[in-house]
């Protein structure tokens, strides 16, 4: 039934969303230059990698050693425009009509991050990676990873149909409002390096 409603919800609106494709990813290499779309290997269900697609929203400057410079330096107000209004994440529709991700789930990390879950945290893998979740609409980036951790879990032990509803509901009215897209002083999400172990004795 989920699968059957992702495929209803984002096939219509891919279509119907295709001018705003078209007209961003002109802006997108207009302002940023190639490649227009960002594509990044992600774990899904069990953490089994695939390519998820975004438009990108910073530059690829570097430092004299060829190490790419913070994200508060290569995210220009163009790309800052684009996350306010989630429309680098548009091309997800596509990885939804694949298979790849649902329309609700938890969102996909880096793989990377693997190897430092608590098995609490891992849990999140056991239900399809989602473009929104209940981390999403309950402080997005505004909150701590271990926060966003938990409310992930939660859903793998309550997701339902009517939760899934709620989300989507929940999303668009954070989208419109444009809530907590930043961290504190991080203009994304900072690097996760694992839990500490006063968390882990709280319980992840």
């Amino acid at each position: 039934m989920k699968r059957m409603f992702d495929l209803v919800v984002a096939v219509p609106l891919l279509i119907l969303t295709l001018p705003i494709l078209l007209v961003t990813a002109i802006l997108v290499r207009v302002k940023l230059g190639s490649p227009v779309v960002f594509k990044q290997q992600r774990p899904g269900l069990h953490g089994k990698p695939f390519n998820m697609y975004k438009f990108r929203s910073m530059t690829d400057q570097r430092d004299d050693q060829g190490v790419l410079l913070p994200d508060s330096i290569r995210l220009t107000p163009f790309g800052q425009k684009l996350r306010k209004w989630s429309l680098d994440e548009l091309p997800q529709l596509w990885n939804v009509v694949r298979g790849d991700i649902s329309l609700v789930g938890p969102r996909p990390l880096l793989m990377d991050y693997l190897p430092l879950y608590t098995l609490e945290q891992a849990r999140r893998h056991l239900v399809k990676p989602g473009i929104t979740g209940w981390a999403q609409v309950n402080g997005r980036n505004a909150i701590s990873w271990e926060q966003k951790f938990k409310l992930d879990t939660w859903y793998v032990d309550h997701r339902n149909f009517r939760l899934d509803m709620k989300i989507l509901f929940l999303t668009f009215k954070k989208v419109v409002r444009s809530e907590g897209v930043a961290n504190g002083q991080h203009v994304t999400m900072p690097v996760f390096r694992g839990t500490s172990d006063q968390h882990r004795e709280i319980g992840g």
